[in-house]
């Protein structure tokens, strides 16, 4: 037999060794252990492991205790700190493994229905009308360049908060016949502008034909609140002008408590609503400092308890939760917070803020005869698996109410300025 054709051999043989091997229980579960462990202060991940392996911490001896049984491997994390898991078989090392150990957060899931009302920053432009002057139709505002969706901030060089602020401006110009000189914020950039009202013939008054709104107001779900700041997280998502259906610059805004009155159920094509009024009190319970993708934030000034879990509780990050049941905390009747069976269907680890990152489907057979599903209103309700926070509800499947998309914790936790990596991050009110 020619080397050559012992060389074909050995390689088809190799390779076919090498397919097996790598096809095998073991190899499957050495190759399942990745090559970056994160993990919180307290908490233990343990993994499946065949082989014989012996595991060698190096940077971390004293912060993490390593458990090799016949079939698994454990880490137990003790406190924080960085550092290498070495893999060795036989002697020889196989696998690095690195590990970070993060300090122990834990926050309190909220789930109560809550009313939001927000003071824009300036006054948002919201559409045009035509004033009926001596020669004709015509909106001030678009004239002078005005669009949907600009807000306006400053007149002839004095801020301006809300809509009557604009008034005096608007009577002095029209008598003097001096445009007023406007400072627009579009696209988070500073135009300036010039308007000149016109005198509407009919009631003789002077209007600049914008349709303007200095304020909103809804309903939605605490997702969770820190017990040492009072920090909080709620919707999960951004509020948008119903109008212009963009992000409303936030100058300043409350959160009070709210009551479920009824249920307008979901069907495919109609998503169903909560419909909820403000607690007879008015009582404010928190200010909202912050409108992002990921929600609100603010600070809490009221406590509040949803009688389930008043306790602080772990978080998960989002390359830690798994697809399977889960629950979720929400409000359908009055203000008493219930806890629903639902799936979490697909999970993807997202290394950076993003919004989507959960699908979830609800399987509890009580929510889904109540309200078909996912509502609006329950946008923020907080989703909670293996005893630890994941998430929060965030937007209903319009043909399809049963499901819908949740945000991870991990991304409204940044965005409260709850650093979780233990520093406390400054975010601008």
């Amino acid at each position: 037999m020619s080397a050559e054709i012992i060389r074909k051999m050995m390689g088809i043989f190799l390779l076919v060794s090498f397919v097996v091997i790598s096809m095998s229980k073991p190899m499957k579960e050495y190759l399942h252990i990745p090559k970056q462990i994160v993990m919180f202060e307290e908490e233990k991940v343990s993994f499946a492991s065949a082989f014989p392996v012996h595991a060698e911490m190096k940077g971390t001896s004293h912060s993490v205790d390593v458990i090799k049984t016949e079939d698994s491997l454990s880490i137990a994390a003790k406190q924080r700190n960085d550092g290498q898991m070495i893999l060795n078989m036989g002697g020889m090392p196989i696998k690095q493994v690195n590990v970070k150990i993060l300090p122990s957060l834990k926050v309190i899931p909220g789930g109560q229905s809550i009313g939001v009302k927000l003071n824009t920053l300036g006054v948002l432009v919201v559409g045009y009308h035509l004033v009926e002057t001596e020669d004709g139709k015509k909106s001030p505002g678009e004239l002078a360049g005005i669009q949907v969706g600009d807000i306006i901030t400053n007149v002839n060089g004095k801020e301006i908060e809300k809509m009557s602020d604009l008034s005096p401006f608007i009577e002095e110009a029209g008598k003097t016949g001096q445009p007023l000189q406007l400072q627009l914020l579009r696209d988070q950039r500073s135009i300036a502008t010039k308007l000149t009202p016109l005198k509407d013939k009919q009631d003789h008054a002077y209007r600049i034909g914008l349709y303007i709104r200095d304020s909103a107001a809804g309903i939605g779900t605490m997702t969770f609140f820190d017990p040492i700041s009072k920090k909080y997280g709620a919707l999960g998502h951004v509020i948008s002008d119903m109008d212009t259906r963009r992000p409303i610059v936030v100058q300043d805004g409350q959160i009070m408590k709210s009551t479920v009155t009824s249920i307008e159920k979901g069907s495919s094509g109609n998503p169903g609503e909560k419909l909820a009024r403000f607690s007879a009190d008015k009582e404010v319970i928190g200010n909202i400092t912050n409108n992002s993708p990921f929600g609100i934030f603010g600070t809490l000034s009221k406590p509040v308890q949803n009688g389930l879990f008043d306790e602080p509780m772990p978080i998960a990050l989002s390359h830690q939760v798994k697809e399977g049941p889960a629950k979720m905390l929400t409000v359908i009747e009055d203000d008493k917070v219930e806890a629903f069976d639902i799936e979490i269907v697909s999970s993807i680890p997202q290394k950076f803020p993003a919004t989507k990152g959960l699908v979830i489907r609800v399987t509890d057979p009580r929510l889904l005869k109540k309200t078909g599903g996912i509502v609006q209103g329950m946008s923020g309700s907080p989703i909670i698996q293996d005893g630890k926070l994941i998430g929060a509800v965030t937007h209903v499947f319009v043909n399809d109410p049963t499901s819908g998309y949740g945000v991870y914790i991990e991304w409204m936790l940044n965005e409260a300025g709850i650093d979780i990596y233990g520093k406390q991050k400054q975010k601008a009110s």
